[in-house]
């Protein structure tokens, strides 16, 4: 590595942050300037070579709270993958660019946030927000039904049309198999309950660009809906009754 290399920060999951260029190695013993700070067991201290970057801010999402997800055409090969340090030649800087650059590979950081549940009661208690026009299914024996093999729809709602709507919610990107999930849940709602073919939607927590077996997988009919869900706190200080003001000054933040 040396000074004018552009790296990319490799995450989990086929996932990237910043790309940057280096402007400064300092790798020499007298640079050594460890991140550990020595103890009895490292008297020299620990991870004391450093690597001077300057990320690129306008490539790639402004939110710190987003990364990449690589589409499957676009990914690092193993070898590229299983160094902490390796020399990227599958692909290049301005295929990167393209990709960090196209707002539908953007994914939040707390993607793998355990909030399926809650992602359920939401669209079950504000069903709306999915679609305009949806409700919660007037049946409350139909919305908790057990399936033979015991399993159950996250949330079931109905339509303008009068059409039950299955709703499946994953808090990772969208699989194959979650169509064929919900498509099997589509079709024992109709074996119990009869009445009109039901919809399916999946609601995924992945990248809002689909790969291309899901896209397709997605089409089949009956067709499944498919929907990126993005999680959203807002925090703000409270105030006090008699003063109006702020009761703590702190920074807040607001977590996309």
């Amino acid at each position: 590595m040396k000074k004018g290399d552009q790296v990319v920060v490799a995450l989990q999951n086929h996932q990237v942050g910043r790309l940057g260029e280096i402007t400064a190695t300092h790798k020499s013993d007298g640079d050594w300037k460890p991140l550990v700070p020595p103890s009895k067991h490292l008297p020299d201290g620990e991870m004391g070579r450093r690597i001077e970057v300057r990320w690129d801010l306008s490539c790639g999402p402004e939110d710190p709270d987003l990364v990449i997800a690589l589409p499957h055409n676009s990914r690092f090969s193993t070898g590229e993958l299983r160094p902490t340090i390796a020399e990227i030649r599958s692909r290049s800087v301005e295929r990167l660019r393209d990709v960090m650059g196209d707002s539908s590979n953007w994914v939040g950081l707390l993607a793998h946030f355990q909030y399926e549940s809650a992602l359920s009661q939401y669209i079950a208690a504000y069903p709306h927000q999915l679609e305009d026009g949806l409700v919660p299914h007037p049946d409350k024996k139909v919305r908790e039904l057990v399936f033979k093999d015991k399993t159950r729809v996250d949330v079931l709602l109905l339509d303008r049309q009068g059409r039950p709507v299955v709703v499946e919610c994953k808090q990772g990107p969208a699989e194959v198999k979650h169509l064929d999930q919900i498509r099997a849940y589509m079709h024992q709602l109709h074996e119990e309950t009869g009445g009109k073919e039901a919809r399916g939607i999946l609601v995924h927590g992945g990248a809002r660009k689909l790969p291309v077996p899901v896209e397709n997988a997605a089409s089949i009919s009956p067709a499944v809906e498919v929907v990126q869900s993005r999680l959203r706190v807002d925090f703000a200080s409270s105030t006090g009754t008699t003063t109006g003001k702020p009761l703590h000054r702190g920074r807040r933040r607001k977590i996309v």
